[in-house]
């Protein structure tokens, strides 16, 4: 059985971190963008990322930050994968001593394969939507822009919820699912109902 690794995003309360491990989480999110209802400070992700267990994955998302401010994280936090959604270069990715992965905001007319030879460096590539601003708009892309030989492990995310996850995964099946909103009961509050029922839908389509 091939299995969709599963990162619940956007983590604010300690509830909410311990409810995606146990429903079977693998990467859990922590948003260090300040304009974002769903920030956290490096002190308040210390606190969170204190409540994770070995072999789930906590990963640092970050939007346009200045390097100092990702090396301060760094230092002070358990961050295994970064995660880049603004229009940081390659050299800007790369330079931190770290895995990252590369947030890509699809829409008609984005070059996935070009767009991918640009950061050669990256683990894998996070396909969002476009929305105006950054970070979750809560929206569903069109996935029929995803080209079917894409050779790079790549994260499906964009309006993702229990309802729709199985057959995202099913239609194309990634690497990887990433979910915030759609499994929230406000901005930055998690439903641990919902974050159940996305990780179910996921492994009822992996079949």
């Amino acid at each position: 059985m091939r299995r969709t690794r599963i990162k619940i995003c956007g983590l604010t309360r300690e509830a909410d971190v311990l409810a995606a491990v146990e429903a079977g989480a693998d990467a859990l999110g922590f948003v260090f963008y300040p304009p974002s209802p769903r920030y956290v400070s490096v002190e308040r992700a210390a606190a969170l990322m204190a409540q994770v267990p070995p072999f789930v994955t906590t990963v640092g998302l970050f939007v346009n930050a200045h390097a100092d401010d990702i090396a301060y994280a760094l230092e002070r936090l358990p961050i295994g994968l970064l995660q880049f959604h603004g229009d940081e270069a390659e050299a800007d990715c790369r330079g931190h001593g770290r895995p990252y992965i590369r947030a890509v905001r699809m829409r008609e007319g984005v070059d996935l394969v070009e767009y991918a030879a640009c950061f050669p460096s990256a683990r894998g590539f996070l396909l969002d939507a476009f929305v105006e601003g950054y970070g979750g708009g809560g929206k569903v892309f069109d996935w029929s822009l995803v080209p079917d030989d894409f050779a790079h492990p790549l994260i499906l995310s964009g309006g993702l919820g229990p309802d729709n996850v199985g057959e995202a995964v099913r239609r194309i099946r990634p690497w990887a699912v990433d979910v915030s909103s759609g499994v929230e009961a406000a901005k930055g509050i998690k439903d641990a109902g919902a974050i159940a029922r996305f990780i179910s839908g996921v492994r009822d389509a992996d079949g």
